[in-house]
């Protein structure tokens, strides 16, 4: 059967036929607007600056840019050690050291090289990434957005309407945080937890750089109550050694365990499940725009095909035949195949990443 790669706009016409429809974004998002910063690679030549020599010499040696696998192959090295040297207690500690080194590494490099201000992106390129969130958290949408970025791109479209009141597509957006109640002119906000986040409609799965950890509650500093950029916020924060709620590790099972020990994470985690297993009358299609499918995030992928998904509707970047393409493939039909027979089949369409025009 020949392949066939769907425009956006035809992809949102087949979506019609389900009664709901949601986003999942993946890094391809954020490197749709800033290709010369989102990249893996150029996150690594930020890194390498205050990179220690063995931990550059282990990228080299692995052959990769990737983070995440350089994380999860000192994970393993060190669980290794344990079991052919039992006395390699320094060794061990030295390994799980600097795996979380390389996590704050790569936290550091985010925001060295994230886009410093708001306006560093221009209205056109928000009002083209609006129009694109407004088919699924639009007026008339009643979807959701997950994303796995932990960077401020959809924080700052979400919220660029402050600059500009009316003049751009509304967004019936809802990310769960609020004013502090005991300290209304506080510099932030604060998640009210999930008793009080029935509304929420904005899950960020793996944490993000604007929101931070303080102990007894989760906070969002805002550039409204501060009158910083929130770049600036958190290179402040992270000169202190306090660090963003943030999922950087190797492997599927250990980013699932770090989400299992955060109440929020956890709750936008459930949140996905919930959506992927609710069946409706009308269905339900699930849209997947700039994702690798790739297995260390089967945490989170491998709920579309245990579940009751209707619809996926994926996105490819280029030629549909080429490497990174034809993984993606695979990778669905890796996620076609985990549908319990008890249940219809997983329909699925690709569609050009480009035709969505996400940032213009």
């Amino acid at each position: 059967m020949a392949f066939t790669l769907l425009t956006f706009s035809h992809a949102l016409g087949k979506a019609t036929n389900y009664g709901k429809k949601h986003l999942l974004l993946g890094n391809g998002f954020s490197i749709a607007c800033k290709p010369d910063i989102f990249t893996y690679g150029s996150l690594f030549e930020e890194a390498k600056k205050t990179m220690s020599t063995e931990l550059a010499a282990i990228f080299a040696a692995i052959g990769t840019q990737d983070f995440e696998e350089v994380i999860r192959a000192l994970q393993h090295a060190a669980a290794i050690v344990s079991v052919y040297k039992p006395k390699y207690t320094a060794t061990r500690r030295l390994l799980l050291a600097d795996a979380d080194k390389l996590k704050k590494d790569l936290i550091q490099a985010v925001a060295g090289r994230h886009p410093a201000r708001p306006n560093d992106i221009s209205d056109d390129r928000y009002s083209a990434c609006r129009t694109f969130l407004s088919n699924f958290v639009g007026p008339n949408a009643g979807g959701k957005i997950y994303t796995m970025n932990y960077d401020l791109l959809l924080y700052w479209a979400l919220m660029h309407e402050e600059k500009e009141p009316g003049e751009l597509i509304a967004l019936g957006h809802d990310d769960g945080f609020r004013k502090d109640q005991d300290d209304y002119e506080a510099p932030y906000v604060e998640w009210q937890g999930e008793g009080a986040a029935h509304g929420q409609n904005i899950h960020y799965l793996h944490g993000a750089l604007h929101l931070f950890d303080a102990g007894y509650h989760l906070q969002k500093y805002t550039w409204v109550n501060t009158g910083k950029a929130l770049v600036d916020q958190a290179n402040e924060a992270l000169n202190k050694n306090l660090f963003p709620v943030f999922v950087a590790e190797g492997d599927s099972k250990s980013k699932l365990t770090k989400i299992q020990h955060s109440a929020y994470l956890h709750h936008n985690f459930k949140s996905f499940a919930g959506v992927c297993q609710t069946a409706s009358r009308t269905g339900t299609a699930l849209f997947v725009y700039g994702h690798s499918f790739a297995k260390n995030d089967a945490h989170v992928l491998n709920l579309i095909g245990q579940g009751k998904i209707s619809h996926l509707f994926v996105s490819l970047f280029g030629d549909p035949s080429n490497g990174p393409n034809q993984a993606i493939r695979a990778g669905v039909e890796r996620i076609i195949a985990l549908r319990p027979k008890t249940l219809p089949a997983l329909k699925v369409d690709f569609f050009d990443a480009a035709s969505a025009k996400v940032w213009g």
